[in-house]
């Protein structure tokens, strides 16, 4: 069985393929190492493969297209303790496979590269690349997923097949890369960065700027439903409400400005629209950790110490009885004028806001229920 296993996707790369795999060679031989070479092919149509069984590596077939896929392939056949992933398009130098093993054997559960740390080659990476893409995505993880690593779309990474295992990955394309630290992140794997060289890539790049970019970007915010949904729903909802609670009594004086009832439409928008952000990040995040996708954390432990179906529904009850109490106070007022003319706009605007309010928490609340009984029986 081979200690370690170098895996390289490749989709027509016959270029660079031979390079990549003889410099794997001997990056294993000069430190003694017992490997083997694997090339995840991801539908060549080039002389790649030809190259690569003449040199011995071993072919894995992936015909499903995507970066993440010919790794998932490429992996799932490794036999080595230790696995080394890396491009095939020669960006890479596959001689350094030692310093990328070592610290493994020192206990890291992850090592990968930080091209940003050395002086790059010129025109190894686009400008758009070098100075804006990778560094706000990169910045963008970090802050979202708590990780200090400064590279993190960096190929040339090393792990223990223990780790890996429990990454339990799942993308396809370009955004495997963010997955991989954001799933260590998520296990608390040990990960240290380590500069590296990078050079030009020979042959045509298979990154397209934008579409890949924004995969990443999108993948980030899925996996963050605090960010994309509770924050934003939770500022929506309090703004809503504070409009809507002010001027349920009459017209706001600021200075020269008078706010009738108008913003009181807009409050009733945010306060409606926020709260369905607000559940819908609820139930994304429950759904989320019942699959394993994220990790607890605060928001999580408050809603498994405070939120259920029963608290939900007490709340949702709470607030429906106020709106329509409220309610039943306008149709009274409308009585004592024998059904005429009413001026009780603002107070109709608030009782229907929190009758809708009071229903959305309740069914809310029995949506919640189901995930949860799912957490509860994935936790068992």
């Amino acid at each position: 069985m081979p200690e370690i296993s170098v895996v390289m996707p490749c989709l027509n790369e016959e270029k660079t393929i031979g390079i990549c795999i003889k410099k794997a060679q001997k990056g294993l031989k000069i430190n003694n190492l017992s490997g083997e070479i694997i090339v995840a092919d991801n539908g060549s149509i080039d002389k790649s493969i030809e190259i690569a069984k003449s040199l011995g590596a071993k072919i894995i077939y992936q015909p499903k297209k995507g970066y993440g896929n010919a790794y998932h392939a490429g992996i799932a056949a490794a036999q080595g303790k230790y696995i080394i992933m890396g491009d095939s398009d020669n960006t890479y130098d596959f001689l350094i496979i030692n310093s990328f093993i070592e610290p493994l054997r020192a206990g890291y559960d992850m090592v990968t590269g930080d091209r940003f740390a050395k002086k790059m080659q010129k025109k190894a990476m686009p400008f758009s690349h070098r100075y804006i893409g990778n560094p706000i995505l990169s910045a963008i993880l970090r802050i979202l997923f708590k990780v200090k690593v400064k590279d993190a779309h960096c190929g040339l990474r090393s792990f223990t097949r223990e780790a890996y295992n429990k990454l339990n990955l799942k993308t396809e394309g370009m955004e495997y890369a963010s997955e991989m630290i954001m799933a260590a992140a998520r296990e608390n794997l040990k990960i240290k960065e380590l500069p590296i060289e990078y050079g030009i890539r020979e042959g045509e790049s298979k990154l397209e700027t934008f579409k890949d970019g924004w995969r990443h970007l999108k993948f980030m915010l899925i996996m963050s439903p605090s960010y994309l949904f509770l924050a934003p729903g939770l500022i929506l909802t309090i703004f809503g409400l504070i409009l809507v609670i002010w001027m349920t009594f009459g017209p706001i004086k600021l200075g020269a400005i008078t706010l009738d009832i108008h913003p009181m439409f807009l409050g009733a928008l945010l306060t409606i629209t926020g709260f369905q952000i607000i559940s819908f990040g609820l139930f994304v995040k429950t759904y989320a950790y019942a699959e394993g996708l994220i990790s607890k954390d605060r928001t999580h432990d408050f809603s498994e110490k405070y939120i259920s179906l029963e608290s939900m529904l007490k709340l949702g009850f709470t607030i429906l009885f106020l709106g329509i109490l409220l309610g039943i106070y306008v149709f009274y007022t409308w009585y004592q004028v024998s059904f005429g003319e009413l001026y009780e706009i603002r107070k109709s605007l608030t009782s229907m806001i929190l009758i809708i309010l009071g229903l959305q928490v309740i069914f809310s609340a029995f949506f919640y229920g189901i995930l949860d009984i799912n957490l509860n029986k994935d936790s068992q």
